[in-house]
């Protein structure tokens, strides 16, 4: 915990980029009967029974300091697929010198993935491009991409059924560009002090005097 808000202090640097980065999966539901448009004075009226269309995943990078979120929809949740989308983050900050990686513990989020998506070679060059800080277990909070997975949630997907993949990258792309251009900060106010305070009950006790 307190490696990851040691590394939430620094500084902007573009040649040391911090970004965080969270997963999730998202059901794809359709309507069984067609919804009955709004009207003046009137809402829009959906029925309440829907139809499954299977589940996806959402992948949700961002850079805190500077704004910036990268989102990626995949069908699947596998090694593969986690180290194809730390590559398009590594190409997309392909002029940093080295990218700390904040993200949990998942037991595919490891160096070996790459090794599963990528040649030997071209593995090890992402690696050794990449820091990795894991946060905690039980202290996924600590992400804020975890946040921001949140406010992806309820801008772009709440009260809304949308059953196709392609719609759904669609929708998604068009919010990680708004919220983009906006250059929206993350204003992280957890410290260490805050830490060593609220969760002293986590750290051993030493007598003094």
């Amino acid at each position: 915990m307190e490696m990851v808000l040691d590394v939430y202090r620094r500084p902007y640097d573009s040649r040391f980029p911090v970004i965080c980065m969270d997963e999730s999966p998202r059901q794809l539901i359709g309507e069984v009967k067609t919804p009955i448009p709004g009207a003046p004075g009137r809402p829009a009226r959906h029925d309440y029974e829907y139809k499954r269309h299977g589940v996806c995943n959402v992948f949700m990078a961002n850079e805190p300091l500077a704004g910036q979120r990268m989102v990626k929809i995949t069908e699947r949740k596998t090694r593969q697929d986690w180290a194809q989308f730390v590559a398009d983050i590594a190409d997309r900050y392909q002029h940093a010198e080295k990218i700390t990686l904040v993200m949990d513990n998942l037991n595919t989020h490891t160096k070996g993935a790459f090794y599963t998506a990528f040649a030997p070679d071209v593995a090890r060059a992402y690696i050794k491009r990449l820091d990795f800080l894991y946060t905690p277990k039980h202290g996924s909070w600590l992400n804020i991409a975890e946040c921001e997975l949140s406010c992806l949630s309820s801008q772009c997907f709440a009260h809304r059924r949308i059953c196709h993949l392609a719609e759904l990258q669609s929708e998604i792309e068009a919010w990680a560009t708004r919220t983009n251009e906006t250059h929206r900060a993350v204003d992280w106010q957890f410290t260490l002090d805050d830490a060593r305070m609220r969760l002293k009950r986590l750290y051993p006790k030493f007598k003094t005097g």
